[in-house]
């Protein structure tokens, strides 16, 4: 054979045991079994196959009892600020306009701030204590405030990189490197998945792309079998999943089984397992035709329930970062795809909106996205406990990192400014569900904000948590890669345990 031609073959043979089995898994032995092809104890195929080997996606026992069984994880991609949402600094209006000690900011690298200028800037939020525990935030997030008795807030969070596409890679894979695994990966990897029909780890966008765009949801040096795989809101939820015009599905089940039997000849030859990896690959992308419509089909949802996610809402008028054509109506509607999608047993769903990175027209920008999101994600809240599925079911919001309690003065000009600089020494996030225990405040930061004081937790301590709370010891969940058993937590990390219920 031709170079070039094995060339081909091997990059044809790379796409269909990789490419297509990122849209999830389905163990072949199940969906046999489920058509009256395979008998129960039965191992292998009519062809021969063995099936025990066919899927990796295949639902795998964790270390111990978990709590957790699935994640929506809303990514606020460019980092909101945690000082005018979560972080109330009364302080910091005390100090506004004035500039910080120098020997605060001696060491400190921003990304645009020139320092020996820049002034205090205080928050024009105002903040108040909600529901019964009593924590402080926003007035512009009220509604996710009526939920803070089942939320965990987390005032004390703290990374490395202080520039996107880096912090982007540090809270999806605990490294601020490319060709690193997200944390929908490794739980991929870790305990496979119990949807029928549907991927595994479901990538859910609106607004602008984000800054780290596919890196976010990348399966890195683990088979892309583990990657996420990018839904759309609208028209075919996953590109080219639809028949060509002409082609029945009957004729296209024929033309399957005929694939499977060509591949089952081949697999005696060659006995490698990418080629039954192949076949499953198909079938479950046969199945997703019919079952992904019926997902994105939310005629079953009771007008009660769209109107509490807000699915009719427009946008509101005028140019603002985080826009893009039917925004507010499109986060909603992820939000309820959410919740559908972990009923039908999806592992891992990610919601990424950007932009929230304010340099500039901070308040204005900041009601914009939270007028956006405050709704649906309170919403989310809420159907998933009204419905049974909070217990089992860990919420994140999360940027990856902070703002800063100085000013932007981008141009050197000592003027407080309307807009913060990145900020990774303090920042907040919240989990909820799948087994956080609610209703409380983790870490406390200085006066101003600025670090740490209390609790402090990094990336991967919140990382560890995780991985615990899916039953799975970050110690012990490795994979062998470039000589190494590397982890998702190999930079360290630790759970914390105050956030366990």
């Amino acid at each position: 054979m031709h170079p070039w031609e094995e060339y081909v073959q091997q990059t044809r043979r790379h796409f269909f045991t990789s490419a297509a089995s990122g849209l999830g898994g389905l163990a072949l032995a199940w969906m046999l079994h489920r058509d009256g092809v395979l008998r129960a104890g039965e191992s292998t195929s009519p062809a021969g196959i063995n099936l025990r080997k066919v899927n990796p996606l295949a639902p795998k026992p964790p270390h111990f009892a978990p709590k957790a069984k699935a994640c929506i994880f809303l990514f606020m991609a460019g980092a909101p600020s945690q000082l005018d949402l979560y972080d109330p600094k009364p302080k910091l209006n005390e100090l506004h306009g004035q500039p910080l000690p120098a020997s605060l900011t001696k060491n400190v690298r921003f990304a645009f701030i020139k320092k020996e200028t820049a002034l205090v800037m205080g928050s024009p939020r105002k903040f108040k204590a909600y529901s019964s525990c009593g924590t402080e935030v926003s007035d512009y997030i009220p509604q996710i405030g009526s939920c803070m008795d089942d939320i965990a807030l987390i005032r004390s969070m703290h990374t490395e990189a202080f520039n996107h596409h880096p912090g982007q890679l540090m809270l999806m894979t605990g490294v601020p490197r490319f060709g690193r695994p997200t944390l929908g990966s490794w739980l991929l990897y870790g305990l496979g998945t119990e949807s029928e029909d549907l991927p595994g780890y479901v990538v859910l966008t609106a607004g602008r792309g984000a800054s780290g765009g596919a890196t976010n949801w990348s399966s890195g040096f683990l088979p892309s079998t583990y990657q996420g795989v990018l839904f759309r809101s609208q028209g075919d939820p996953v590109l080219n999943l639809r028949n060509p015009q002409g082609l029945s599905r009957r004729l296209q089940r024929k033309s399957l089984d005929a694939l499977a039997r060509l591949n089952a000849k081949q697999f005696g030859h060659l006995n490698d397992p990418e080629i039954a990896s192949r076949i499953a690959a198909y079938e479950l992308a046969f199945r997703m035709q019919a079952a992904a419509p019926d997902l994105l089909d939310i005629s079953d949802e009771t007008e009660k329930t769209l109107e509490a996610y807000g699915l009719n809402r427009p946008d509101p008028g005028g140019s603002y970062r985080g826009k893009s054509q039917g925004v507010y109506s499109r986060y909603a509607l992820n939000c309820l795809l959410a919740r559908r999608m972990v009923e039908r047993g999806v592992r891992f769903v990610s919601i990424i909106h950007a932009s929230w990175d304010h340099h500039s027209n901070l308040d204005r920008e900041l009601k914009f996205n939270c007028g956006m999101s405050d709704q649906p994600i309170a919403a989310l809240l809420k159907d998933l406990k009204q419905r049974g599925l909070l217990d089992s079911t860990l919420v994140v919001w999360a940027g990856e990192f902070g703002r800063t309690p100085l000013g932007e003065n981008r141009n050197g000009q000592r003027v407080v400014g309307t807009g913060r600089d990145h900020h990774p020494f303090a920042f907040s996030v919240w989990m909820a569900g799948g087994g956080i225990k609610g209703g409380q405040v983790i870490g406390r930061t200085d006066d101003i904000g600025w670090k740490p004081v209390e609790d402090p937790v990094h990336i991967n301590d919140f990382h560890a948590t995780i991985l615990h709370l899916f039953g799975l010891d970050h110690l012990k969940l490795t994979f062998p890669f470039s000589g190494l058993n590397v982890r998702l937590t190999d930079q360290g990390g630790r759970v914390v345990k105050k956030l366990l219920a």
